[in-house]
């Protein structure tokens, strides 16, 4: 770990002093003229929002816009992905650049004149659709970046892909999608990609500051099944079968201690939670059979190996001990979002260059979790966090991501699309050199 940070610093050393690209202050006057069509585009898929694998009316919108920009655009891939390629007029590295674009089953009540009124099925279930998570933000600054990018051609060393991604948010049950069907698709290749960046916006981080960490910054997130089989009785002689409502909430009790008793927190956080239980249909049955349902967080690919074989052993063993069994299956859903050290240290001097040095700052690992992690398994990568809360704001006032109450300060975007700009322009002014 030593000889990575040390190196990690070096690197950064040396390629922060090269990394003045004479092409900032065009990609400046640029961002600064493109902003009103960026907020444009912005409230427009905010406005129809629709969910993961049905993003039909977007991407064909994100082509449309792609197009007119002058892009070779591929469509239809993992369903409804859209990927724009830009050749610059010089040979060179080839830069991904990758935004989600799918809304939320939530029926927003922010008071805003560009609201969703969109309504889709879910599960079977009609339901409101919005963007509260900002995928719509990153949407419209991957097109602003690749509108911008397009006018620098001859300056651009290299090629860029810009990735519109579908179902970042998951996918209907029995459907593939999302990154991890991207990557299976070949999005990275031809040509191949040699790094990735991508950003989200934070709905509680001040506007004009970016949050970045190496290693692990998002956390690896698995499904988790369980079901409790007892023997089903009268409420009032509990003696004559085997209560699996009781043995579930043990097992319950029992996954907690995993976290508190038997991982070393103070390697990496981890979470697990049981999100859901059903059990049973009337106040003097006890029934025969609980389902729970739960999720889980690691940022540490040997952790999470361990956490399942506990969770496991954790509740087929409470479950034996009371008479009942209990049936354990856990779905892998995303990687750790693993930002790769060297580029991650090389890349603060472009961030700092775009937001100001004193608004780049180290932050802590977050146990939500992004798709982005699939790319990031193929090829190096960089994910960071764009703040979108006005600055009169404090975190407690404003409401979190996945909220029907989910505002944005759109004074935040341009600096996603400057960030970009100078990411994939460095890179490639570092691998030309």
């Amino acid at each position: 770990m030593k000889k990575t940070i040390l190196a990690a610093t070096l690197g950064f050393a040396l390629y922060g002093a090269a990394a003045q690209t004479p092409q900032r202050p065009t990609v400046d006057k640029l961002v600064s003229g493109i902003e009103p069509k960026l907020i444009e585009w912005r409230r427009h898929f905010h406005q129809y929002p629709e969910l993961s694998n049905r993003e039909v009316k977007t991407a064909a919108r994100i082509a449309e816009e792609l197009k007119k920009i002058g892009l070779e655009v591929q469509t239809g891939i993992a369903h409804n992905g859209v990927v724009g390629i830009l050749k610059g007029d010089k040979a060179g590295a080839v830069v991904a650049l990758r935004a989600d674009i799918d809304g939320l089953p939530v029926t927003e009540r922010a008071n805003i004149p560009f609201a969703s009124k969109e309504k889709g099925l879910y599960n079977g279930q009609e339901v409101g659709i919005m963007h509260a998570c900002g995928h719509d933000t990153h949407t419209a600054i991957l097109l602003a970046t690749a509108e911008v990018l397009s006018k620098m051609k001859k300056d651009i060393k290299g090629t860029v892909k810009f990735i519109f991604q579908p179902a970042e948010e998951g996918v209907p049950e029995g459907e593939e999608g999302g990154a991890e069907l991207m990557v299976k698709q070949g999005v990275l290749k031809n040509p191949d990609a040699e790094v990735i960046f991508g950003l989200h916006i934070n709905s509680q981080t001040p506007v004009g500051t970016i949050k970045y960490k190496t290693e692990g910054i998002m956390a690896a997130v698995d499904f988790l099944d369980i079901t409790v089989k007892g023997k089903q009785t009268h409420g009032a002689y509990p003696w004559d079968g085997i209560d699996p409502i009781v043995v579930s909430s043990q097992i319950i009790n029992g996954l907690q201690t995993i976290v508190s008793r038997q991982t070393e927190l103070i390697r990496e956080p981890a979470v697990i939670t049981i999100g859901a239980i059903h059990g049973g249909v009337r106040f003097n049955i006890i029934p025969e059979e609980v389902k729970m349902m739960g999720t889980i967080r690691s940022l540490d690919e040997e952790m999470r190996v361990q956490i399942h074989e506990k969770i496991k052993l954790t509740a087929t063993k409470i479950a034996e001990s009371a008479g009942a069994t209990a049936e354990v299956k856990i779905r892998k859903q995303y990687p750790v979002t693993f930002n790769h050290p060297e580029l991650t240290m090389q890349s603060i001097a472009s961030l700092e260059a775009a937001a100001g040095k004193g608004n780049v700052v180290l932050t802590k690992a977050v146990t939500g979790a992004e798709d982005f992690s699939f790319y990031q398994k193929e090829i190096k990568g960089l994910f960071f966090f764009l703040g979108g809360m006005s600055k009169d704001k404090k975190p407690n006032e404003v409401a979190p991501h996945h909220t029907p109450d989910f505002v944005i300060d759109e004074s935040g975007l341009a600096l996603g699309v400057k960030a970009f700009c100078y990411l994939t322009l460095d890179y490639m002014d570092k691998k030309a050199k």
